[in-house]
């Protein structure tokens, strides 16, 4: 969701702007994905007030929702892979990630009080809306070593999603219920390969996705009258829900599974090829973060009060401009509107990368993705070094020869 930094020269503190060849290096299947999956995220917000008058919103919402979100996370994990704590991680970390939540935290609590005119308090602890992904991205990213060191990690990233759907003394801080529900699809991330999207394209997959896709709306359909769109956020433990405790383990389950399954048929549809719309993914995170405002604003104002909503063409209409809004928030302008507040520069904030040993290449942006090339770093070959042997002559006593000089390589 991350764009790369404007053009300039080079600042102490600050990345240097990616190259055109480092720009060529991004794949543009994931920003393809990316771009795909925001729009979802849109429509999806969109429809949420034509839920009680209609039994189709209702049914493509619960179907988006099944998988909209599992598929960032699963791209998230995936290039969270090359994450080990880094100085010049954590730092990217900070300013991409927790920056960006206290920014909007405090913006959208703001903007509820101004234009909804009721109260609501200000917590750093209580994600609002759409900050709540910023806050498990943090958690998820600093996890990540870890998930890399322990055997079978998937089931044991269900297993403490399963505990959390049983667990209402969690409380609500930092959103945690769904941090810890929707960690099996950020841990799955880690552990796939590029060959496993690879896969994904081949045409019996893709074959195999179309029936998935209409027995899953069918099955929404199915379920709007019995089964609340509750479960798919996955902000409450199932006591909390008025059900048995039972039913989060099975819903737990079913609901990953189902995740799962509509994830890869999505995956294997989306283009890998360049398309207009590929440069828009880098910019996901600025559509994420700011739609929300017109999201949360257009219910506020009463733009859903208008009769010809209701109609199926009133739907159809605001479901195109859900997408065109967000296309638009997605685009370089905006980008570098926002960017100071999205994507900071804060080189001011963080000691030298030198004292803090943080020369090693670029980490991953704020989204999990790389900010210079959507991929796992390509395998180095460095041609050894041929240097001649080094004799340092010890200065003898009493002469002015200069003291011989620290070796910047070995430290020696």
């Amino acid at each position: 969701m991350t764009g790369a930094p404007g053009a300039g020269r080079e600042r102490p503190g600050h990345d240097p702007a990616p190259t055109p060849r480092q720009r060529a290096a991004r794949d543009p299947y994931f920003d393809n994905v990316k771009y795909l999956a925001i729009v979802l995220v849109a429509m999806g917000h969109a429809w949420t007030p034509l839920m009680e008058s209609s039994r189709a919103a209702s049914a493509l919402y619960m179907f988006v929702y099944t998988f909209h979100m599992p598929a960032f996370i699963v791209v998230a994990g995936y290039f969270s892979r090359s994450f080990t704590g880094r100085p010049d991680q954590l730092r990217r970390l900070v300013t991409g990630i927790g920056v960006p939540y206290l920014v909007f935290e405090v913006a959208y609590i703001v903007f509820h009080r101004q234009v909804n005119g009721t109260d609501h308090p200000f917590s750093l602890l209580d994600p609002y809306y759409v900050t709540w992904f910023l806050i498990a991205l943090f958690v998820w990213r600093l996890t990540a070593p870890f998930w890399k060191i322990i055997r079978c990690p998937v089931l044991v990233a269900l297993g403490i999603a399963t505990l959390a759907s049983v667990s209402p003394e969690l409380g609500d801080d930092l959103n945690i219920q769904r941090v810890l529900q929707f960690l099996p699809f950020f841990v799955l991330g880690l552990t796939l390969r590029r060959e496993h999207f690879e896969r994904l394209r081949r045409p019996d997959v893709r074959l195999m996705a179309l029936p998935a896709f209409v027995g899953a709306l069918l099955v929404a359909y199915w379920a709007v009258p019995r089964i609340s769109a509750r479960w798919f956020y996955r902000t409450n433990a199932v006591q909390e829900m008025g059900h048995l405790w039972w039913t989060g383990p099975v819903m737990t389950l079913v609901l990953f599974s189902a995740g799962l399954v509509l994830t890869a048929a999505f995956l294997a549809w989306v283009p890998e090829h360049a398309t207009w719309y590929t440069a828009l993914g880098a910019g996901t995170l600025y559509g994420y973060l700011l739609h929300g405002f017109l999201a949360k604003g257009s219910r506020w104002w009463g733009w859903y009060e208008a009769e010809w909503i209701a109609t199926p063409a009133g739907q159809v209409a605001v479901t195109a401009l859900a997408a065109v809004v967000v296309t638009v928030l997605c685009t370089s302008p905006v980008r570098q509107l926002f960017r100071c507040v999205v994507e900071p520069s804060m080189g001011w904030a963080f000691r030298s990368a030198a004292s803090t040993g943080g020369g090693a290449p670029k980490g991953d942006g704020p989204d999990g993705v790389r900010s210079t090339a959507n991929g796992p770093p390509a395998p180095r070959t460095t041609a050894p070094r041929t240097t001649a042997p080094r004799t340092t002559a010890r200065p003898v006593a009493g002469s002015t020869a200069p003291a011989p000089r620290r070796d910047a390589d070995t430290g020696a």
